[in-house]
């Protein structure tokens, strides 16, 4: 029996880590699968809801963690999480993505002599300003076993001497949850609860600190969104942390008074893809909308200098923006709501198999 215990964190750990749980219980006299949530994001929307969807387990074991800075929140997390892998000793430890709770689980295997596996290994932005890219290139340094979703990944990972025998293409299992719920996510009268019809508006996401956490930022955001939303109506499910910019720097209501804007919550996981189906584009600075909008087809632009997804520019539906450029930006949409769209193409191994994939590599590695 091989007991793997994979650690959540983050909203977007949890596409990641359902499909790999649905995978390992398809073998029950094999793999014993369990799952520690840190706890860095806990509420009703940006997490417990997670869980019911993707019809992930209670997890084994809650760190709380709560919020607080990168160095706070990793401290609490290797404090937390050190006596409970003590005492249940895993075979294997799977991490996923590259939020903060990644790293700290990592490290804390690592000292513990407990093998790691990073899905989604070998992505890099080259942007060390951004704290994911760092804990994306720690947590490949220690790990044992790198599941990459793309083969840019690869590169990079030789580049960082990583042993080629340590890197597995498997393909993408954020990927593998939005071709599981595929149906589920398919209902063309939901964006009538918003007072809009199918392919005629535009979904938005901004999160990221370097365009939301000065005024210069989200004024440009601003003022791009005053004048996009006199050509399609803009459903922005927001972000708490951009909220709390917002009003804080005293633009929410500037933000709330834009006429064709249609602010809400943050969304469950199944409404927020069905939303994404039916729109006309995309303006994100995720990385997994990148994902998830090449493998539906859909429009995305990227308010990103660069990203650790290139394969969904190169041959998805991604077009990378290098700054809040409001004339580029209103140029761009634009263009693609007069039908001049990007055609891209899903990705090698994006084809809702990639966990199954990783677990019977385990399954080898382990017998």
């Amino acid at each position: 029996m091989i007991r793997i215990t994979s650690i959540v964190g983050a909203r977007p750990n949890f596409m990641k880590v359902a499909p790999l749980h649905r995978a390992f219980g398809q073998m029950p006299d094999r793999i014993q699968s369990t799952v520690i949530h840190t706890g860095q994001h806990f509420d009703e929307k940006m997490s417990q809801v997670f869980f019911d969807e993707l019809e992930l387990p209670v997890p084994d074991h809650f760190l709380g963690v709560g919020q607080g800075s990168h160095s706070v929140i990793t401290a609490r997390i290797m404090l937390g999480l050190e006596p409970i892998l003590i005492n249940s000793r895993p075979d294997l430890l799977i991490v996923v993505g590259d939020v903060t709770s990644t790293l700290a689980a990592a490290l804390v295997a690592n000292r513990l002599r407990i093998p790691v596996a990073h899905v989604e290994a070998g992505l890099r932005s080259m942007d060390r300003e951004m704290p994911e890219e760092i804990n994306r290139l720690l947590t490949d340094q220690i790990s044992d076993y790198l599941f990459i979703t793309e083969q840019s990944a690869q590169s990079n990972l030789l580049l960082e001497n990583i042993p080629q025998e340590k890197i597995f293409f498997t393909g993408n299992c954020m990927i593998d949850s939005l071709a599981f719920y595929k149906e589920r996510s398919s209902d063309p009268e939901l964006p009538a609860r918003y007072g809009v019809r199918a392919g005629e508006y535009m979904l938005m996401t901004m999160h990221r600190p370097s365009n939301v956490d000065d005024r210069e930022g989200l004024q440009k955001i601003i003022r791009i969104l005053q004048r996009i939303c006199n050509q399609r109506q803009v459903i922005f499910p927001m972000h708490p942390r951009t909220r709390n910019k917002l009003e804080s720097l005293r633009l929410w209501d500037e933000m709330n008074a834009i006429n064709g804007l249609i602010l809400t919550e943050p969304l469950a996981y199944l409404e927020f893809i069905n939303l994404m189906r039916w729109s006309a584009l995309l303006l994100t600075d995720s990385g997994g909308v990148q994902e998830e909008t090449t493998y539906l087809g859909i429009p995305c632009v990227t308010f990103r200098r660069t990203t650790e997804r290139p394969v969904t520019v190169e041959i998805g539906s991604n077009i990378l923006m290098s700054d809040l450029d409001e004339e580029v930006t209103v140029r761009t949409v634009n263009d693609i709501l007069e039908g001049k769209v990007k055609r891209g193409s899903i990705p090698p191994f994006w084809d809702g198999q990639a966990a199954v994939r990783i677990r019977d590599i385990i399954l080898q590695k382990f017998s």
